[in-house]
């Protein structure tokens, strides 16, 4: 007998409560009334924080500014090597500016650090130098790994940039920079990659930076939305059932499309916290959870985190990948039962988040975090961590 009109609408409401109960809310906007600056991975507060810490040698943050004031990066007689052209073929092959660019966008972050913690103009000079001989020479990223490129370097560009832009302030070319990141940079990556996960998520990271940067809320809801796909379809859940998670329209709807792009992975159930690339290795693996956790820390500086959303994959992630950094037996239907770690200097922001400001015990992300301080730079987008996020309430 078909259902009575009444009937029809009470069905109706209650399946529209079954999934506003089960499925968080979308908000139309995401981005905030009002950009936080400077707002991209670190806060003024934090860097206060941090500061403080550092004049006081309190630990782990003094032998953290150490390892960055002694490094490469933070010398004032680097000299920046801008190319018009930036061609990084597949592991950089060709390599034509692809490491000269990463390496003076994460010397520009690291004196804009060094000034706000030293407060000697001359690392901001620095920075600024870097900076301005990049946005006056360079037109385009080539070749196959031009998105990635464009991801690693825009993510420390964008760094710099807010320190410099909205802490510092004299910064005559700054809106030449801008014009940079937007015509240059945010083209190769606004739109998302099908390749590994960890490409895409670099990409949305370095995007969600130059958004704040550019005060531009239109990218800054593209990109968040993106993202809240992308990270349930990198890391496994137990409640995500017997295959992981996918966004739709990328061909990989099939148990056998998954298990291809899990690295041949075929078992998910019980493995919370395996991600779509430990399988291949622990190092782009790493690569994944620092983007996820740094562009959660960003939302949280505007204002709207991100963190409750993804909380428990980055949680997961962080253990699962810690435990067997740390020898744990791998099982036999783990990754054909051999794992290859070496996950990196990556564990501070998203271990800083949940232990540190939500006071979730993670025992294994702990030993690994504290075994592994100062967590300094893989000299491609990720750095000196344990210094700006190492036990920060902030």
């Amino acid at each position: 007998m078909p259902a009575s009109g009444r009937g029809r609408r009470l069905f109706t409401a209650v399946i529209s409560l079954l999934v506003a109960t089960t499925v968080p809310a979308i908000p139309a906007s995401a981005a905030p009334a009002t950009f936080t600056h400077p707002g991209v991975l670190v806060s003024k507060a934090q860097l206060d924080f941090v500061r403080t810490q550092v004049n006081a040698n309190a630990q782990p943050w003094r032998n953290a500014y150490n390892q960055m004031m002694g490094s490469s990066y933070a010398s004032l007689n680097r000299t920046p090597k801008p190319r018009a052209t930036v061609e990084c073929g597949p592991v950089s092959n060709p390599n034509n500016g692809c490491t000269d660019e990463r390496e003076d966008a994460i010397a520009a972050y690291t004196d804009a650090l060094a000034w706000y913690i030293t407060g000697d103009t001359a690392y901001a000079q620095k920075a600024i130098q870097l900076m301005d001989a990049w946005s006056a020479t360079i037109k385009d990223h080539t070749n196959s790994n031009a998105p990635l490129q464009t991801g690693w370097a825009g993510a420390s560009w964008t760094r710099a940039a807010e320190l410099i832009k909205y802490a510092y302030k004299n910064w005559p070319n700054s809106a030449r920079f801008g014009t940079m990141l937007r015509n240059v940079y945010l083209p190769k990556i606004v739109n998302g990659s099908n390749s590994n996960g960890n490409w895409e998520l670099v990409m949305l990271e370095a995007s969600l930076g130059i958004a704040v940067f550019l005060e531009d809320r239109a990218v800054y809801d593209k990109v968040v939305a993106r993202y809240r796909l992308r990270v349930p379809a990198y890391v496994y859940l137990n409640s995500d059932g017997a295959l992981p998670k996918t966004i739709p329209g990328t061909g990989r709807d099939t148990k056998a499309q998954l298990v291809s792009y899990w690295q041949g992975q075929s078992t998910f159930s019980g493995f919370e916290g395996l991600t779509q690339e430990t399988c291949r290795d622990f190092v782009h693996t790493g690569y994944g959870i620092a983007s996820i956790a740094d562009f959660a820390e960003t939302t949280r500086i505007q204002g709207q985190s991100l963190y409750p959303e993804i909380g428990d994959r980055l949680r997961t992630a962080l253990g699962f990948q810690t435990k067997f950094e740390q020898g744990a037996a791998v099982p036999g239907n783990l990754c054909g039962g051999s794992l290859k770690k070496g996950l990196g200097p990556v564990t501070e922001v998203g271990y800083n988040e949940l232990n540190t400001r939500e006071h979730i015990e993670m025992a294994n992300t702990r030993a690994y975090t504290e075994s592994h301080r100062p967590q300094g730079t893989n000299n491609l987008f990720v750095e000196w961590q344990t210094l700006t996020h190492a036990m920060n309430p902030n």
